[in-house]
């Protein structure tokens, strides 16, 4: 059946009919998806199952519905702004985040018939709430293995500013086709910048799960590692939060609730960490949660160097030095050099193989320079596993997706497209000297910043942008430059 769209009505026509039957509203956006069924409804507006017809396997996807304004009509005007905004915001944010295989792909973001509407990569699995209800609690290796893999995805999450604050049993799904978890639902997540971090606003996520301070609207970093540790308390129990929470303690006590089974002392250690009330007692990062397994804990992670399997026409290289990051190629590249150049923090040497290896993916490797088409043509995988690397061992100072972020900060004052905003970006990179129109050579720039151990936050990666004569240039480079940072998979 086609569900109707319309919230007055609601009504179930047939799958074959292009208006409702009752209420006269178009059954399809953009001709193409057509609701199913509702399969969820919140404060910002229903989430149907849907069809896109446009395809002759008519996949299914899901249709996320802004009607807050009607959920919600004794809304002041200041909130429904807020929440217009955090759905533009979703929107947005999605449309970066969905390039991870682990997150769902935005396809759509849309207005029918005066409403808004978010069209998404439909998951086919079982959320883990669903299957902690089927199979009972999980054992320490299993939530171990759940606690790793979500943290991947949420090292990429927090690399793009991304917090989510609504992690869950419910929002992990089990992908039916391949067993990964896929994290959904990034209906709360904030575009993490300071003056955001520094607000105070409306809580979101499940008080159940939620962190202490993400409830008070003052999220950070930590507050996803807090709702990951409670997910991984209700698996291990297979009780819920509300129950496991000790409010004269303000903490979990849930070892009472594990009916014999065994939880190392080390791993319990962990999760009362993460779950701590206050934000400086839990880990600093995903990153150094991740470590800490690395050093002590038993993941399914290589023992060896590194695992070469097929992937399309190149190859991936998993390896061991960070268990988050999978050297992808399309192209067959190793940057597993690259790789232990950054982890030693040689940035120099780290910029000078970034520009030979942007060069040789992108078949310009005796050129040694790249041009707007050839920014382009470089693979997704490549240049997302070049910026990962450099974002990862930089602790986010470093790498393209950090140069996007100033860039449109610089640009959003006065266009996108206006030739200041890259002496504006320069200027902040330490490249260019506005006092005296002087754009520096890449001698000089290694020079001062004693091989970039001192450089500027956004500075690197910059030997690509450099000239022949080693000048970094001004309009000619900066437009190529701003070719890459169009590239919606950073």
């Amino acid at each position: 059946m086609s569900n109707c769209l319309c919230l007055a009505c609601d009504r179930a026509n047939s799958i074959t009919t292009k208006f409702c039957s009752q209420c006269g509203a178009k059954l399809q956006i953009q001709e193409r998806y057509r609701a199913l069924k509702v399969i969820g409804q919140g404060g910002f507006g229903k989430t149907f199952l849907a069809q896109d017809e446009s395809k002759p396997s008519q996949p299914r996807c899901v249709i996320k519905q802004f009607a807050f304004e009607t959920i919600n009509p004794n809304a002041s005007q200041g909130t429904l702004d807020v929440a217009i905004r955090l759905f533009e915001q979703e929107a947005k944010r999605l449309d970066d985040l969905g390039k991870h295989p682990q997150i769902p792909e935005l396809l759509s973001f849309t207005i029918h018939e005066g409403k808004q509407y978010l069209i998404q990569e439909f998951i086919d699995g079982e959320t883990l709430e669903q299957e902690l209800g089927r199979v009972g609690a999980f054992s320490e290796q299993q939530v171990r293995d759940v606690l790793v893999e979500v943290l991947q995805i949420l090292e990429f999450v927090h690399s793009k500013s991304v917090i989510h604050r609504d992690i869950s049993p419910d929002n992990i799904i089990r992908r039916r086709s391949d067993k990964k978890l896929v994290l959904v639902d990034f209906g709360a997540a904030k575009h993490a910048t300071a003056t955001l971090l520094a607000k105070t606003g409306t809580g979101i996520g499940k008080p159940s799960y939620g962190a202490p301070e993400q409830m008070l609207g003052k999220s950070v970093f930590q507050s996803d590692l807090f709702g990951l540790g409670v997910t991984c308390l209700h698996l291990v129990t297979n009780v819920e939060p509300f129950t496991l929470y000790d409010i004269l303690e303000n903490e979990y006590q849930w070892r009472q609730f594990l009916n014999g089974k065994l939880v190392s002392n080390e791993f319990g250690k962990l999760l009362d960490r993460m779950t701590a009330y206050r934000v400086k007692e839990r880990p600093n990062s995903v990153i150094d949660t991740l470590r800490e397994f690395g050093d002590k804990s038993r993941v399914s992670v290589p023992s060896t160097s590194s695992i070469l399997s097929p992937k399309g026409n190149g190859v991936t290289i998993q390896s061991n030095l960070t268990l988050s990051i999978q050297l992808k190629s399309a192209k067959g590249i190793d940057y597993r050099k690259l790789e232990k150049l950054l982890k030693a923090k040689e940035w120099r040497k780290s910029d000078e193989l970034t520009t030979k290896l942007m060069c040789q993916v992108a078949e310009r490797k005796k050129e040694g320079w790249l041009d707007y088409d050839h920014i382009k043509a470089v693979p997704s995988d490549d240049l997302q596993t070049i910026d990962q690397l450099w974002v990862h061992y930089s602790n986010s100072k470093f790498g393209f997706s950090v140069q996007k972020k100033l860039w449109l900060e610089c640009s959003d004052e006065i266009g996108k497209y206006y030739d200041d905003a890259w002496e504006i970006f320069a200027a902040k990179v330490g490249w260019y000297h506005p006092q005296n129109d002087n754009w520096r050579t890449y001698s000089e720039f290694m020079y001062d910043t004693k091989n970039a151990q001192n450089s500027l936050p956004a500075s690197l990666p910059c030997g690509l942008w450099f000239s022949t004569q080693r000048r970094i240039v001004g309009w000619w480079y900066g437009s190529v430059w701003r070719s890459l940072l169009f590239r919606k998979d950073l």
